[in-house]
């Protein structure tokens, strides 16, 4: 366990609290006009998932634990939870859906992502950026409607909802963020 101030502690990282152990799911610094900045925590417990919310003063110190972040590759999903590999050992680790959470719709087979791990354990993930998706459902283009840069929703292969610009058709490959699911740019394949 290391001591830092909060305001360096960002998703992923785990601090113990009370002697327990959180992942962080969201940090953020906020400096309000008037006051003293503080860090805002949205945090999981990682021995039975209890999301919890805390404010820090930005100065202040906070437990961190150690967590090894390695690279894996998504390989499938089942009842089990998700199944990664370690491309170096080839070590299989399955991951609950829990800690998957939001980045669920984005994982793609064979896709390189970031497995943070603690005592063996996998406690959080980071997807690439972007990912490359086909668009299965769209509006059609109203003719004459070039005027305004107006995007139309959209339904990508993995069932998340977005915005495209009026060109993209239903068939189209595109790139998302993983982040947010908002389109980035027409897939270059």
């Amino acid at each position: 366990m290391v001591k830092v101030i909060a305001s360096s502690l960002r998703k992923g990282n785990v601090v113990d609290k009370d002697g327990k152990l959180y992942v962080i799911l969201f940090a953020e610094n906020i400096h309000p006009g008037k006051g003293t900045p503080v860090t805002q925590l949205d945090m999981r417990r990682i021995g039975d998932g209890v999301k919890v919310s805390e404010r820090y003063r930005t100065t202040e110190q906070v437990e961190r634990a150690y967590v090894e972040e390695r690279e894996h590759t998504f390989l499938y999903a089942d009842g089990e939870g998700y199944h990664f590999m370690n491309p170096e050992t080839y070590d299989q680790v399955a991951v609950t859906e829990a800690v998957v959470g939001d980045a669920a719709p984005y994982l793609q087979e064979g896709m390189p992502v970031q497995v943070s791990q603690f005592n063996g354990i996998a406690i959080a993930l980071v997807l690439p950026q972007r990912a490359t998706f086909e668009v299965v459902e769209t509006e059609p283009t109203t003719k004459g409607q070039t005027a305004s840069s107006s995007y139309k929703p959209a339904v990508l292969s993995n069932g998340v909802r977005t915005t495209v610009p009026p060109h993209i058709a239903p068939g189209t490959r595109v790139v998302v963020m993983t982040a947010d699911g908002s389109y980035v740019e027409r897939a270059k394949d």
